[in-house]
């Protein structure tokens, strides 16, 4: 699976049923939850990552990045427009592109 289709399938399941479908019920609850799920995930994935469990910190990316994706969902963000975004970033040097965000 890429990103791609999690995007999709995230997309695709944000219309469904709350009662039966976890994005549903996230997404229901507004951007501000979405935000809030993905900083805690991203908070898990740190810790694993301190203490080095490798099998928890592959876990902990994939709630990551399931809930970035949710996050960007929630505020109609596409995925497409992010990679675009990196591409942009990639045409140049990391220390001149971090630079120039000041």
């Amino acid at each position: 699976m890429t990103l791609d289709d999690l995007a999709t399938i995230i997309a695709a399941r944000s219309g469904a049923d709350p009662d039966t479908s976890w994005t549903a019920k996230l997404l229901a609850k507004g951007p501000e939850k979405c935000a809030e799920k993905f900083g805690e995930e991203a908070i898990e994935a740190i810790i694993e990552a301190v203490k080095g469990d490798h099998d928890r910190l592959v876990s902990e990316a994939a709630d990551v990045l399931f809930h970035l994706l949710v996050m960007l969902q929630s505020r109609d963000v596409a995925l497409a427009d992010v990679m675009a975004e990196l591409e942009r970033r990639q045409a140049q040097s990391g220390l001149a592109e971090k630079s120039a965000r000041g």
